[in-house]
């Protein structure tokens, strides 16, 4: 099958590119993919595939039934843009002031149109179903969650999903998977150290929030290195810190808020307490109150070992086994794709984009650009896995 792939690959490679180029020049911010939501319907309906639009707001899913019954895999893209002003020279470059596509989602849309572009034509020889998702707000607050919330898993039920991104430290030709773990949970905090502000010639007078916040955030990085297993992955991040209005006075309050990122349930619950435990002992211990916030965004995502062990598989014969590797390390980057995983088996695998291994595309900066060519390999990497999974 991988050689019909290839060559209906072939076939609707300029289409999938038109489409690409068009996405680009219109992004759209999470839950607002109104454009790219009805360019996706318009060539799901071409295809004769049944489409539901409107799901979490802007998302769509085609199903493709195949001529034989069988199981449901599902294949999903993002399709968000970023708040960037585009800074490349493409002819395609976005149209829309403050925003542009720089993580790639566009090319995931073009990538997973492709693909079903080539199943449609494999209908008759598909053993199952297939769903094509297309989702919002990768980049925000999240779109995997609602969709799954409106029903995007049943009727019929999904048995595995499966998903790529392109992926700019990694070589073009190159397909990166990783068994278990992948990245990271992407949490967020809050806190404000509440003192008494004065005279900054009278610092006895007051109970200073900034140095009281100083001692804080050096002192929750004691929980990175002494309170956590060093083989366990751990980040906290201090991203934010907001207090005073001049040099010689000492202001009421500070508030800082930043980011943890995390593998595992037990860490992530762990780090909220012991940085309250921090927060709170050091602010009574000088004077002062606190507010503390912890959020729970997207879980990690852990890809599902046997469903990686068929996606290498099938990788292997889109682009050759010595082209196929494991990726070395996770990362601490997160993925609302982890919702997927965390309902049914599925795994998510990187795609290269950079030229030059040692000059890696970077993602979320306003020349982000990668070759077209890529899109092909993204798009027969998803159609040979939906196949491999019909006829394991």
């Amino acid at each position: 099958m991988i050689d019909r792939v290839k060559e209906l690959s072939d076939k609707n490679y300029e289409r999938i590119k038109d489409i690409r180029h068009l996405i680009h020049m219109y992004p759209e911010i999470g839950f607002e993919e109104f454009k790219t939501s009805k360019i996706i319907v318009g060539e799901l309906e071409k295809l004769n595939i049944e489409v539901k639009s409107n799901i979490a707001k802007t998302g769509v899913v085609g199903l493709l039934r195949g001529k034989h019954e069988g199981k449901t895999v599902m294949l999903r893209a993002d399709m968000d843009g970023l708040k960037l002003e585009e800074k490349t020279n493409l002819p395609y470059k976005s149209k829309v002031h403050g925003m542009m596509h720089g993580c790639g989602h566009d090319g995931h849309v073009a990538s997973l149109l492709g693909a079903a572009m080539m199943l449609s034509e494999l209908r008759n020889e598909l053993k199952g179903n297939i769903k094509f998702v297309f989702q919002p707000a990768e980049e925000t607050e999240g779109g995997a969650k609602p969709m799954i919330e409106e029903g995007i898993l049943q009727n019929p039920k999904v048995d595995a999903v499966f998903g790529g991104h392109l992926w700019g430290s990694i070589k073009e030709g190159e397909i990166h998977v990783k068994h278990g773990a992948m990245m990271a949970a992407p949490d967020t905090f809050k806190f404000k150290v509440i003192g008494k502000g004065g005279h900054g010639g009278s610092p006895h007078l007051t109970i200073d929030p900034i140095v009281i916040t100083c001692q804080i955030v050096s002192t929750i990085q004691t929980i990175v290195s002494r309170k956590n297993n060093p083989l366990n992955p751990l980040v906290i991040t201090c991203g934010k810190i907001k207090g005073g209005d001049s040099h010689n006075i000492i202001p009421n309050e500070v508030e800082v808020s930043g980011t943890v990122r995390t593998f595992d349930e037990q860490t992530r619950s762990e780090v909220a307490k012991l940085m309250e435990d921090i927060i709170k002992g050091i602010c009574i211990s000088q004077g002062a109150t606190y507010e503390f916030e912890f959020e729970k965004k997207f879980p990690p995502l852990i890809n599902d070992y046997e469903m990686t062990d068929l996606a290498k598989i099938s990788l292997e014969k889109v682009v050759g086994k010595n082209n196929v590797k494991e990726l070395k390390e996770a990362t601490m980057g997160a993925e609302d794709f982890s919702y997927y995983v965390k309902e049914v088996p599925g795994s998510f695998f990187f795609v290269g984009i950079a030229e030059d291994e040692n000059n890696p595309v970077i993602h979320h900066n306003p020349y982000f650009k990668f070759d077209d060519k890529n899109l092909k390999i993204l798009s027969e990497s998803l159609a040979q896995v939906a196949i491999d999974f019909f006829n394991k």
